[in-house]
């Protein structure tokens, strides 16, 4: 599909096959662990095996590659999609520099798994500074970083590792493909989880790695034939389906968002605002002009664990939950998960409703707590 359509437009026929009569706009999901093959000479066509092979998952795959602007391989989870990166591309004796403010769960598999495989771990915070890259094979940003939504400019950060004769892959989870393009910014490879805004309605754990590295694409691909960390076909197609609506979404997202942070910073009682479309925002002048719309997650500190809960219990709106990007706001307090936060950080999701209720109903539940 044309590069040159809006986001809207392109969200909604993205992946989507050539238009024959009398069939769907995106064909069901196709349930299959074998196919037929050629009975004389065993020969496979367009489908051999469901582990590598399912017409459901391609579709997904195209679509998420024609925003991303990659060749795309999608898996069962946005961890599975991390690890398949670090497994099939690092070895023994190689370094990794990873976000020391990104998700925590990447910084416990490398500090366990990956360091008994010999490989050396270096951590740097996304706004820097960071080490010199001589002798690191590979650079893992996160940007916005999640939970504290730090950015980092990935161009310059690129193209230091490049220099060096690094890759740089970049976690593009919070951002989506419609906020920002690290493939065009310069990056080797993008991974994220899709079971947060991109698909959206918090029903689907979902993956993907995308590249226009041909090497690093076979690699990653290799990774998941062996390991089979696969999406199932429904999964892939509730994804697909819940993609075309992704730019609606993002802009009620967003939107709240803006609200929402400029309501927090105006309260006494909120501290450590963060929203990177804040003018006032540390990020702002590289987020700015790097991304082209600002996610829906706020950050805020509500001074300990107690005032949270009571916050939390207050909300009619705002659900206590562990996830981020859904059509529902939703809300937790991360240090209980391990992330480095103080005890009263709290990382909000805005969701999709009306913006003068989620206002009305964060202010009540603040004032209670």
């Amino acid at each position: 599909m044309s590069t040159s359509y809006s986001d809207g437009t392109r969200v909604v026929h993205a992946g989507l096959p050539e238009a024959e009569v009398g069939d769907p706009f995106l064909p069901g999901p196709v349930f299959a662990a074998p196919y037929h093959l050629d009975p004389a000479q065993g020969q496979v066509g367009d489908n051999g095996y469901g582990r590598p092979d399912n017409p459901t998952r391609r579709l997904l795959e195209s679509a998420i590659g024609e925003l991303e602007g990659g060749r795309t391989l999608t898996f069962a989870s946005g961890q599975a999609a991390i690890t398949a990166v670090l497994l099939s591309v690092l070895r023994s004796g190689n370094t990794v520099v990873l976000p020391s403010d990104g998700y925590y769960t990447v910084r416990s598999f490398a500090e366990s798994t990956l360091r008994d495989l010999g490989v050396t771990i270096v951590t740097a915070p996304t706004a820097g500074p960071y080490p010199d890259f001589a002798g690191v094979r590979l650079v893992m940003l996160e940007t916005p970083a999640n939970p504290g939504l730090d950015v980092c400019d990935i161009t310059q950060v690129s193209a230091a590792a490049h220099a060096a004769g690094a890759l740089v892959a970049v976690d593009n989870t919070t951002a989506t493909p419609l906020g920002q393009n690290p493939l065009a910014l310069g990056a080797d490879l993008v991974v994220a989880s899709g079971t947060k805004a991109l698909t959206g309605h918090s029903d689907v754990l979902l993956g993907y790695v995308s590249t226009n590295d041909l090497d690093l694409f076979d690699k990653v691909e290799t990774w998941r034939k062996h390991t089979g960390a696969i999406p199932g076909a429904f999964d892939a197609w509730l994804a697909h389906r819940s993609i075309a609506t992704l730019d609606l979404r993002l802009a009620r997202q967003s939107q709240n968002a803006a609200a929402v942070a400029a309501l927090l910073s105006g309260r006494p009682d909120v501290t450590g605002v963060r929203w990177p479309g804040l003018h006032s925002d540390a990020s702002y002048e590289i987020a700015s002009r790097q991304m082209r719309r600002i996610p829906g997650v706020v950050s805020f500190d509500l001074g300990d664990a107690q005032r949270v809960a009571r916050f939390l219990t207050a909300a009619a709106l705002i659900f206590a939950a562990t996830s981020f990007g859904g059509v529902h706001t939703t809300a937790d307090r991360r240090a209980q998960w391990g992330d480095d936060t103080p005890p009263g950080f709290v990382r909000l999701s805005c969701g999709i409703e009306d913006t003068v209720d989620l206002l009305a109903d964060l202010t009540a539940a603040l004032d209670q707590a």
